[in-house]
This record gives structure tokens, sequence and C-alpha cells, in this order.
């Protein structure tokens, strides 16, 4: 979608470059994060793309076209970007935001009207609510969700997010992390998103190129970078604790068992047999074919003389399918159990992790560390 061959800028009277021979592709649907310190090139390296600044040397091709052949303005145009300061204009109301591209781009107003109310539904505001507000009515995270439908109000294949989320309060930063990448599965941008914070290229990135002076140090995937950094500049900005961190990238879904479900009607020596078959050492119980809040244990079931009735016991710990291995570890560490179910959007329950599996992976993960 988006490819750097050889690209460099530099700018008179400095004596390094700025972008320094910067060979790079963006695949489409992916997150590129462009990460490393102040001054290493990555928001030069990305106002490139929307010919914001001129590359002194090299080509950027945008889907297999030469930037710089392209009309500037038809590019930017089809380009969604989204800044740390938001740069929503305050003398227009939220809807005549979102729909500053469209209007551009020449839709009718029906077409303009119908989008805008799709895209605040998409980023949670209530269209009813917040049409018609204007900027300074908005909280830090309202406007920063009114920046992001703006960006897609036409429908961008490629996004450009400069620190989008720097200047919010790490609650709410965390947040819309979540809320975007929400997004990200149903639409599947390509995105080139800047940050100096390596925890949130780590969250949000398919793929990170890390940048020292203007040049490339590595790229890979969030856990290739962790279990195999290409130099000591790259293993101190990832910090330490790098087991507990590839935890944050693994998900429920990927390491939950599934479970066995008991139909409460079965008697007392099927629910045994069922309960000493591999697989079933934790049963969710059924009634009528759904799976209900609670479950029996072998140990529990066997004390009860098979009874599921008076060996129930209720579910009160559960994950999401995608909240991460190092999250469903701290749930055990703050409740002290040694297990956990795994529940999907309508709250049926999926699967169970156990203590031990997420230790074996922790172990899994060292490894990949130490190889």
């Amino acid at each position: 979608m988006i490819r750097f061959d050889c690209v460099s800028k530099r700018y008179p009277l400095e004596a390094t470059a700025a972008v320094d021979d910067l060979s790079l592709h963006v695949r489409p649907g992916e997150i590129c994060m462009l990460v490393g310190p102040s001054g290493c090139g990555k928001t030069t390296t990305m106002k490139m793309i929307n010919k914001l600044i001129t590359p002194s040397a090299g080509t950027i091709t945008i889907e297999g076209r030469d930037s710089q052949a392209l009309d500037t303005i038809a590019l930017r145009l089809n380009i969604g970007y989204i800044i740390q300061e938001i740069g929503l204009f305050p003398h227009m109301t939220v809807a005549e935001n979102i729909a500053t591209v469209p209007v551009e781009l020449g839709w009718k107003p029906a077409r303009i009207a119908a989008r805008i109310d799709e895209l605040l539904d998409l980023v949670d505001l209530d269209p009813a609510i917040y049409r018609q507000k204007k900027p300074r009515e908005l909280s830090g995270g309202q406007k920063q969700r009114v920046g992001v439908a703006r960006a897609l109000a036409a429908d961008p294949r490629i996004m450009l997010m400069d620190e989008p989320f720097g200047a919010l309060d790490p609650i709410t930063r965390a947040k819309m992390q979540d809320e975007f990448l929400k997004i990200q599965e149903k639409l599947r941008k390509t995105i080139v998103f800047v940050t100096h914070d390596i925890e949130e290229a780590m969250k949000m990135g398919d793929r990170i190129a890390v940048l020292k002076a203007g040049r490339m140090v590595q790229l890979g995937t969030p856990m290739e970078i962790l279990a195999h950094p290409a130099d000591p500049f790259v293993s101190e900005l990832i910090g330490g604790r790098q087991a507990l961190k590839m935890l944050n990238l693994i998900f429920c879904d990927r390491l939950m068992r599934q479970v066995a479900v008991a139909d409460r009607a079965l008697g007392a020596e099927a629910a045994l047999r069922l309960a000493a078959e591999p697989g079933a050492a934790r049963m969710v119980l059924s009634s009528g074919g759904v799976r209900e809040r609670f479950y029996v244990d072998g140990q529990s079931l066997e004390l009860a003389g098979g009874d599921l009735a008076a060996a129930a016991r209720p579910i009160t710990t559960t994950m999401r399918p995608r909240a991460s291995a190092q999250d469903a570890l701290s749930e055990m560490f703050r409740t002290g159990d040694r297990f956990l179910f795994v529940e999907d959007d309508s709250r049926q329950i999926q699967g169970v992790i156990e203590l031990e599996d997420l230790f074996r992976q922790v172990k899994g993960c060292e490894h990949a560390g130490q190889a």
C-alpha cells in the first residue's frame, strides 16, 4: 500500500539527515508503528506520505504510484489524518467538522448526513446528542472520537496518526486505544501511526519500525522485537520484563481450553463419567441447552456423589476473549483463584484458563527471548 525506497530528507544547514536512506513497505490493512525518541525522523517520515514534506532523495509509492506524480490535494483528501492536538475547527459543529472532506469531494447532503450519523455511532457518540455540539462543549476523549470520525469520513484506505492519544489522561488514553483497535478490526485501514511510547507501539501495532537518528534500526512484529531486539538501543527502548510484556500480546482466546458442558438433567453416574473425561476438569452447567454461570469440578462432584446441583459453584471471575494473558494473570493474583472463565460479548462461557497455562506461556516467552 505504501512503499519507501531509499528515501532521505535533508534540511539546509543541518549536518545530519532527518530521514536517512529509509526503505520500508506498509502492507494493506495493517497498523505500522513508527517509534523512537524525539528527533529520530518518525513524524518527518509520516508527513512525506501525504506530501506535507518533500523527500530530498528516494521514492515513495502509494498503491504502486509515485506520490510525487499524484495531485497533492486529491492525495490528501483521500488520506485520513489524525494529530495529537486533534485540530477540530472551533467555529464548526461536530457534524460540520466530520463533513469537511466529504463536502470538498462534492458529496450530496443526504449522503453526508447519513455518513455523519454512521460515524458518530461507530465512535460511540449519540448523533442526536453530539451532532450540533461545538468542540468547546466536548471533553478531551470526545474531541478525539470526533477527530477519528472526521479522519474516516470519506472512507480513506490510508490513515496517518501522529501521537493521536498523547494528550489524553492515562485512563482515557487506554480506552481510546481499545476502542480504536475495535474499529480497526471492522474496517482494516492501512495505518501509519507515530508514537514515542513503546508500550503504545506494542499494543497498537501489527508491525513496528524502530527509528534512531533518521535510520530504521529494526522492523518486525511486537513479539519479534521483544524476543529478538536488534541491538542495545532497541533493548533499552523496550526495557526489561520482556516475558511479561509478551503476555500482553497474547489473548485469552488463544490460551483458553474449551469447557465441557453438563446438563443439569444428567444423572449422577453420567455426570461422574463426563467429569472423568479428558478436558472436563471443570464443567459449565446448562439447562435446556443454555449455558449457566455455574460450574462444577471433578473433585467437588465426586464429594457430592455425582449430584450436579449440590456440587455447583457460581462463576465469579471472567475475562473477554481479546483480553491479554497479562490481564488474566493479574486477575488471578487479585482474586487468588487458580483459574478463570472466558465469556463472549453475550456473556456465554466459552472456555477456561488455568494458572498453569499462564506459567507455561511465561516460560515459553522467556525461552523465545533467550533464543
